[in-house]
């Protein structure tokens, strides 16, 4: 079989299968596996590499509410790498190609291939999702496989989570010019790890905030993780919030309990990482319970 993927997050899943050699195309973000950077790609980005955040933001406002593509499809490698099938997604128009021009793409290549369309909004849809793409190609035996070492890694966070002698107030921020909540699968996250999300709501879709709501949760610990950015990007960002008035006074703040991480392979992207992501955060919440997995990236202090 040959997969084209059209999410990082779907290339993720692809090759914790066993299917890495069976992708033959992925798209300009795909970068995890690092086998991933040298596939061919198929998509292209109409995001400003140099654009500051909120410039961003605007960017991404403007055509979202005229309903223009964030990004689009090379057509002539898709035909010149002749897919069996295609997996994507339609949750969000921020993260890939929207789904009409992958079907009508689909309708327009030779074979016919298939499109899996997924669509995860907690944790357990994301493990579910592994399932499909195993299932859409044929290895359902691996798909499970992949599925209970992770569920067995979520089980020991929320055992240790258990433990804890408290839950303390997080925020646990996606954007931060503007700021924006985390959703979907996010603060289930926080849950599980033994804390307590004041400003995301599990299922949903993250959110616009104020400041001031901000800093009316008081949180104990604020764990930053800019979707799309490294940690050494959204440092660059961090400098604004010595201006939001209260912020010096947070408890996280007080207490040194602030962290960025990299919101390029963590929180973002609705794969087998989510694991990581929840690992990284059961340990900045609770490092006394959580040490830090050798296989996730240490998050960093402003």
């Amino acid at each position: 079989m040959r997969i084209v993927s059209l999410l990082p997050s779907a290339t993720e899943i692809i090759c914790a299968v066993g299917l890495e050699d069976q992708l033959v195309g992925v798209t300009h973000e795909c970068d995890f596996p690092a086998s991933a950077r040298s596939l061919p790609k198929v998509t292209n980005t109409l995001i400003p590499t140099d654009a500051s955040s909120a410039e961003i933001d605007q960017l991404v406002r403007d055509r979202l509410g005229g309903a223009s593509a964030l990004y689009t499809l090379d057509m002539e490698m898709l035909e010149q790498l002749r897919p069996d099938l295609i997996v994507t997604q339609a949750l969000c128009d921020v993260c890939a190609v929207a789904e009409a021009e992958v079907k009508n793409a689909a309708c327009m290549l030779p074979g016919a291939p298939a499109v899996l369309n997924l669509e995860p909004e907690t944790l357990g849809d994301v493990l579910d999702c592994v399932r499909q793409v195993a299932q859409a190609a044929g290895v359902e035996r691996r798909g499970r496989e992949a599925v209970q070492a992770l569920r067995a890694r979520v089980d020991a966070v929320v055992t240790r989570a258990e433990r804890a002698a408290s839950r303390p107030r997080v925020a646990l921020l996606e954007w931060l010019d503007p700021p924006f909540s985390t959703g979907h699968w996010n603060p289930e996250l926080v849950r599980l790890a033994g804390g307590v999300d004041g400003l995301g709501q599990e299922g949903a879709k993250s959110r616009t905030l104020d400041w001031n709501e901000v800093v009316a949760w008081r949180p104990e610990v604020v764990l930053i993780s800019c979707c799309g950015f490294t940690a050494e990007r959204a440092m660059q960002d961090v400098a604004l919030l010595e201006r939001v008035p209260g912020w010096k006074r947070l408890p996280a703040v007080q207490q040194g309990r602030v962290w960025v991480t990299d919101g390029n392979a963590y929180f973002s992207r609705p794969g087998p990482r989510l694991v990581d992501s929840l690992e990284l955060l059961a340990h900045v919440i609770h490092p006394e319970l959580n040490p830090l997995p050798d296989w996730v990236m240490s998050p960093v202090r402003p």
